[in-house]
């Protein structure tokens, strides 16, 4: 990424399942990138949307469910491979953060590549986690 790009970050624009899928296989995040359908279902029924946009490339997207009182789902944080390490994923965590407000709770279930980067972030490792994971 060059040092002229100027990213700019949106809660109201809604990124098309193909550019997700796009930005999940650039990532490394493992999605269902190859199911535009399930990625469109993903996008439709987030309650927050944050997405990092150069131009009208999308190159980075926090995908959450929240009630916006107690806890926050964050379910995907996903930036473009060539635009990581540039501040984008933590500027899309504070966005998340400012729009839940200080009263929820903001968690999620990190890829195993990724447990040093939370913490980075102001994430606090939690050892009472419970899963029961998807069959598909």
């Amino acid at each position: 990424m060059e040092a002229m790009i100027r990213i700019t970050y949106s809660d109201v624009r809604k990124p098309m399942a193909n550019d997700v899928a796009r930005v999940f296989q650039s990532s490394g995040i493992k999605r269902p990138s190859d199911d535009l359908a399930r990625i469109q279902k993903m996008i439709d029924s987030a309650t927050l949307i944050v997405s990092a946009w150069d131009g009208e490339k999308l190159v980075g997207l926090a995908r959450a469910l929240t009630d916006y009182s107690y806890c926050c789902y964050l379910s995907d944080l996903a930036v473009d491979g060539s635009y990581q390490k540039h501040g984008i994923g933590n500027e899309l965590v504070s966005r998340i953060q400012n729009q839940i407000g200080e009263q929820c709770s903001l968690v999620l279930l990190s890829a195993p590549g990724a447990l040093d980067y939370y913490p980075k972030l102001g994430f606090e490792k939690a050892d009472n986690a419970f899963v029961i994971k998807r069959k598909r």
